[in-house]
């Protein structure tokens, strides 16, 4: 990487000192605060039983629609309060109380959707298409894991298995999940602010935060992205954007991937020391919860990492872990570092970004009519 890249992120030494904030949290923080946690009222809930009925009755898609097709402005206040909790607070709101026994499931789906587009612009989660996701075992019941022979296998491979997540950020402001079912034992939520994790890696290992400011070399998901020229790029996991504030990308797997490219320089004793503490700190401080059919959960992937426990679902009985994933643009997202607009598209904030095919919203054409 030349000098000109590099400066994409201006790095100097105020940056290593601690972020303060309520987007810092541990794990035991979280549990004995209720202000990033709400359950829905019955007037609520009615208003998105409505909205959904309204969209059916009209013919409307289960999926990719605009908004002012979901008028839900009783939730008007749930909806200002979660842009500044996510932007601005903690980085992460459940929403519970979604009565998901009451509600077939292609309503359910457009309750989601429809909420989800009143927040912010759904983005494309595939070059292919896919504007929806569904985070389910599709292996028939398999663990698999990120090690093993052959090439390293993505986060997405991994998620659609019965298997652990580890920690990562999705490209994309943010990451909203709702679960539907839920499988008989595991498959526990785990949340990490990272500002916290970078405070505490400061305060250990100033040296090794450093590193996490300088870019690491990273790959692009094909499974996400397709064939690309510019598949592999380098980006730091620590940055700041030009008005100071936060952000991390963070993905140890892609990392991996782009040490498969011969052309690619070595990562140095360094870098993995600081990867290693970052997952070391992470699995300290982070918050785990089990997540209950009918609860939403939206995450700031700017400063908070996700991933999962492993989960065993009940084919016989039909007990099953399903979660709905969208990826939302936001109005109210921060600024970025001009370097972070080889991934993401444009480094301005509230613009339209991220995703697999960044600029482009995620309506169909079918719903646009």
């Amino acid at each position: 990487m030349n000098e000109a890249s590099r400066m994409e992120w201006k790095f100097d030494q105020s940056m290593l000192q601690p972020i303060a904030g309520p987007c810092c949290w541990n794990g035991k923080e979280m549990l004995a605060d209720g202000a990033w946690r709400r359950q829905l009222t019955r007037t609520e809930i009615d208003a998105l039983v409505r909205a959904a009925r309204q969209q059916r009755s009209a013919g409307g898609a289960i999926e990719g629609f605009h908004a002012e097709r979901f008028n839900i402005h009783e939730l008007k206040q749930v909806l200002a309060w979660m842009a500044a909790q996510l932007e601005d607070g903690r980085g992460m709101v459940r929403l519970g109380g979604l009565p998901v026994d009451e509600i077939d499931e292609d309503d359910q789906k457009r309750i989601f959707w429809g909420l989800c587009a009143n927040l912010g612009t759904p983005v494309y989660q595939t070059a292919a298409g896919e504007i929806v996701g569904y985070v389910q075992d599709t292996t028939g019941g398999k663990d698999l894991t990120y090690g093993g022979p052959g090439p390293v296998k993505t986060a997405r491979t991994i998620a659609r298995s019965r298997g652990a997540l580890r920690f990562h950020t999705d490209k994309v402001d943010l990451l909203c999940l709702m679960c539907s079912s839920n499988g008989i034992d595991g498959g526990h939520s785990k949340i990490a602010s990272s500002v916290a994790i970078h405070n505490e890696i400061g305060r250990r290992r100033p040296d090794l935060l450093r590193e996490l400011y300088q870019p690491y070399w990273r790959m692009r998901p094909t499974d996400e992205e397709g064939e690309r020229s510019d598949n592999v790029f380098a980006m730091p996991v620590f940055a700041r954007g030009p008005d100071g504030k936060f952000t991390s990308q963070y993905s140890r797997t892609y990392i991996e991937q782009a040490q498969e490219v011969p052309t690619v320089p070595r990562l140095t004793a360094a870098q993995n020391e600081a990867l290693d503490l970052l997952n070391e700190v992470a699995e300290e401080l982070h918050l785990q919860l089990p997540f209950a059919a009918g609860e939403m959960q939206f995450m700031n992937q700017h400063v908070t990492y996700h991933g999962r426990t492993a989960f065993v679902d009940d084919v016989s009985s039909g007990a099953r872990r399903v979660l709905t994933r969208i990826w939302l643009a936001t109005a109210f997202s921060r600024a970025l570092p001009p370097g972070h607009a080889t991934q993401w598209g444009d480094s301005r904030g509230g613009t339209l970004r991220g995703g697999a095919m960044p600029g482009k919203a995620a309506f169909t054409e079918a719903a646009m009519s």
